[in-house]
């Protein structure tokens, strides 16, 4: 996905890769009737309806992420290492956070409007992908790993890209609708 650092980043198959993930929600939206959305999930808190919220929500931190990534790359490391081990000591409040904002959520972004959010969503993460300077991609930040199995100590702006799909991907094993695409 990423290559290795200082290697070209292969933005297309980033590209591909959240497209992929595009199609398979709404495959999974058009599929599932309102009892499947109102099951719950396989290992989560989350109903199907609020779980698919979720894997959309990882694009959503994406674009907010991005610029703060682009800042704090470039700012001496202790600035950085400090941001993240705060963050790390905010692991429970926002684990709190974090699941009731995809409770809260899917009763404005439903099953009927995620769909059109997650276009919008990648079609502009696609657009800074594509704009973004091979230096930019290499540069990185340290992240909070007690937030997300996903999160490494260190990522680059391109590993940031992927992370997503990623976690699209993972969270995608723990629905459980009839029927599934």
């Amino acid at each position: 996905m990423t290559g290795t650092r200082g290697a070209p980043v292969d933005r297309a198959a980033i590209a591909r890769e959240m497209d992929d993930a595009r199609r398979q929600l709404h495959a999974l939206l058009a599929t599932a009737d309102a009892a499947d959305l109102r099951r719950a999930s396989d290992g989560t808190r989350w109903t199907n309806e609020q779980l698919l919220f979720h894997m959309l929500f990882g694009y959503l931190v994406v674009r907010t992420l991005l610029p703060l990534v682009r800042l704090v790359s470039r700012l001496p490391a202790p600035v950085g290492r400090g941001w993240a081990a705060l963050l790390n000591v905010a692991t429970g409040p926002f684990h709190v956070v974090n699941y009731w904002g995809s409770v809260g959520a899917t009763r404005v972004f439903n099953h009927a409007r995620m769909g059109r959010l997650a276009d919008r969503t990648i079609d502009a993460l696609e657009r800074h992908l594509e704009r973004e300077t091979e230096a930019a991609l290499h540069r990185g930040m340290p992240f909070p790993t007690s937030w997300d199995p996903y999160f490494t100590s260190h990522m680059t702006l391109a590993e940031v890209y992927s992370y997503p799909t990623q976690h699209f991907e993972h969270h995608r094993r723990q629905l459980t609708l009839r029927g599934e695409p």
